[in-house]
């Protein structure tokens, strides 16, 4: 794929090693439209390029990712992708590239950056890193890989927890339930998945992508519950309700989601 530059993403190949970082640490990275077009982008430059083997995802700052910008309202969203952002594309690209991808997180993997977290083949964690969901009270959800993907890693107990309770969990709590590979301190985090990287460039490129597409394969009907439940998350961002989640957010306030849906039917 065809080089370019970027506004919202580092890109460095290194020794059969690529990394894309999120650079966008004032928003805690979290992607606006741009944003998401960049790192799928990117995700296919590397994972379509026979000199690397393996693909890090990583984000700049004190954060790995918080999801989508709150600055952009949901409802008024107009780019390419059912929800306007394309989101789909992005999941897709981290499975469908035949290399891992491995997700390099410190800080915050929140929302978004939690399902992303979620997807990548292998997540490896600095102790500073925190996990958890909080679409249902921005009301959003992610219909798809962010929960029956989810479920499948990490149970449907602790998943349906995730996303109905929307706390947050420390490193050692996510690799306890098995969301994440490794846990390390903050200062050994890159050593830590440059030896990993090593491993796996190691290793045939053709078995490995055989191996990714077998895994696959047993999940792959979660492709088309996301693109179903995105369609209906689409009309959701039109009612008052979900409107209200983005408001009080940007407000800094309590949401009144029970009242706004009563007094919109």
């Amino acid at each position: 794929m065809e080089e370019r530059t970027y506004q919202d993403v580092l890109y460095e190949e290194s020794d059969g090693i690529a990394t894309i970082t999120f650079n966008r640490p004032e928003k805690l990275n979290a992607f606006r439209t741009i944003t998401y077009e960049e790192v799928t982008h990117a995700l296919h430059r590397a994972g379509w390029n026979d000199d690397i083997g393996v693909i890090v995802l990583t984000g700049n700052g004190r954060a790995f990712g918080v999801g989508g910008d709150t600055t952009e309202k949901k409802s008024e969203r107009r780019g390419r992708g059912t929800i306007g952002v394309p989101i789909e594309e992005l999941h897709s690209a981290i499975r469908d590239v035949p290399k891992p991808v491995i997700a390099k997180v410190r800080g915050y993997a929140i929302g978004g950056g939690n399902v992303l977290a979620t997807i990548c083949d292998l997540t490896l964690a600095a102790e500073s890193a925190q996990f958890g969901q909080v679409g249902p009270k921005v009301g959003s959800v992610d219909p798809g890989f962010g929960t029956a993907y989810l479920a499948r890693i990490i149970g449907e107990k602790r998943a349906r927890e995730f996303w109905y309770l929307c706390r947050r969990y420390t490193a050692q709590e996510a690799y306890a339930m098995g969301l994440v590979n490794k846990v390390v301190p903050d200062d050994q985090l890159d050593e830590e998945v440059q030896r990993w990287c090593e491993d796996v460039v190691q290793c045939s490129p053709t078995a490995i992508a055989l191996a990714k597409r077998s895994f696959n394969a047993d999940t792959e009907n979660i492709r088309g519950i996301a693109h179903l439940g995105f369609q209906g998350v689409a009309l959701y961002y039109g009612t008052a309700e979900a409107k209200e989640g983005g408001n009080a957010f940007r407000e800094k306030r309590k949401p009144n989601f029970r009242q706004v849906k009563k007094s919109s039917t």
